[in-house]
């Protein structure tokens, strides 16, 4: 019997602005044509820390600072979602920006936005986003 090779390796970044959260809309797998938090996979070597703050610059342009995890996810393997079956293990975390930091999508991100919670209920998201978004919100009221 072969063991299952250890989950891949991903964070992503929650960044908020005057009640809104920046949402990418994924352009490749996992979770194409999803909104979810600007994130993506570790590169050798990485925190989970230093791979949210990098992923949230490549699909922002925005600069993170000061990363704090939020959440962690055991995310099973999906064979339906193209990414070939691979499971992650995903580490979410709070991180400033400047206020004033212009969103312009890159790198795998088709399209970004700010969206408030009630608009992020009626769009297609992660499980994962949807558990964060009303854990932040639960927070706030």
């Amino acid at each position: 019997m072969t063991a299952s090779p250890p989950p891949a390796l991903a964070s992503s970044a929650i960044v908020v602005r005057n009640g809104r959260y920046l949402l990418v809309r994924r352009s490749k797998p996992p979770s194409a044509d999803m909104f979810a938090f600007p994130g993506g996979r570790a590169e050798p070597g990485e925190t989970p820390a230093e791979t949210a703050v990098r992923e949230l610059f490549e699909e922002t342009g925005i600069t993170g600072s000061v990363p704090v995890l939020f959440a962690n996810y055991d995310l099973p393997v999906d064979t339906a979602d193209g990414a070939g079956g691979r499971h992650f293990f995903l580490s979410v975390f709070r991180v400033e920006a400047d206020i004033e930091a212009e969103a312009v999508a890159g790198d795998d991100a088709a399209s970004l936005g700010w969206y408030t919670a009630a608009e992020i209920a009626d769009l297609p998201a992660p499980p994962s986003v949807r558990d964060c978004i009303a854990r932040l919100e639960t927070t706030r009221a």
